[in-house]
């Protein structure tokens, strides 16, 4: 299927300041993002961002790079304002500017579960730590037999009412899926999510996939072809990805 890839890179983040340009191994984050992006089949792979700095750091990497509005406030409204001239059908992939480990078989992976019942689509993978299903920073998703995605929560779903009574247990089987933050989308879709108000779900949670939900979009829920390490929210992830990429290289 033929897609494209948006990385949306907002300049500002309480947590780690100018984070679409902390080094990494020698290159900026967002150029290592884009990196993974490039080596997936996408027909093309831009960088929105809402600061020259970015534009200028992605001269040379292969990427296209677009200064956006400033004022937006999601990545899927950043991501919207790229794929505004593109046709309904097209497929684009919303790739987040912060996860420069993500394996580009899974941007691949993503774009080719949409198909003429699932108009949005996005990946999990399975959680092995208990604590992990407990953690609100974490978020669970379940799915129906066909593979669609039923509901997403930073609450423990599904809730083991025997099993977890006493908190976390022991050990917990395979039914537990953490969403993972990639999404692909036909622009008609996309267009219509950022044109909806705030649902009352997305506001209890804070997780704007609710609302494609609240308005009856399918969501094709997949299993990730590979392990996608988690992105850059702190110090503490940058320096874990820092000695990741050291010792790739």
């Amino acid at each position: 299927m033929r897609y494209r890839v948006v990385i949306p890179a907002r300049y500002g983040s309480t947590r780690l300041p100018g984070k679409p340009l902390v080094d990494i191994a020698g290159k900026p984050m967002i150029v290592r993002v884009a990196e993974q992006a490039l080596r997936s089949k996408a027909a093309q792979v831009v960088v929105a961002t809402d600061d020259a700095r970015v534009v200028d750091a992605m001269g040379g990497s292969g990427a296209e790079a677009v200064l956006s509005r400033g004022d937006h406030r999601s990545g899927s409204d950043r991501v919207m304002e790229v794929a505004t001239a593109w046709p309904d059908d097209e497929v684009v992939v919303n790739v987040q500017g912060d996860e420069p480990l993500i394996p580009p078989v899974v941007i691949d992976q993503v774009a080719g579960l949409i198909d003429d019942q699932c108009d949005v689509a996005t990946l999990s993978e399975p959680i092995t730590e208990p604590a992990d299903v407990f953690d609100p920073n974490i978020v669970k998703v379940v799915a129906d037999r066909c593979g669609r995605a039923l509901y997403f929560s930073r609450a423990p779903i599904p809730w083991h009412r025997e099993g977890f009574s006493d908190g976390p247990p022991p050990q917990i089987g395979t039914l537990w899926q953490r969403h993972i933050g990639i999404y692909a989308y036909r622009v008609g879709a996309l267009r219509a999510f950022v044109s909806y108000p705030a649902s009352r779900l997305e506001e209890i949670e804070a997780l704007e996939q609710l609302r494609l939900l609240d308005h009856g979009h399918a969501i094709a829920l997949g299993a990730a072809k590979a392990p996608v390490p988690g992105g850059v929210d702190t110090p503490a992830d940058l320096n874990r990805v820092r000695a990741v990429l050291r010792g790739a290289e």
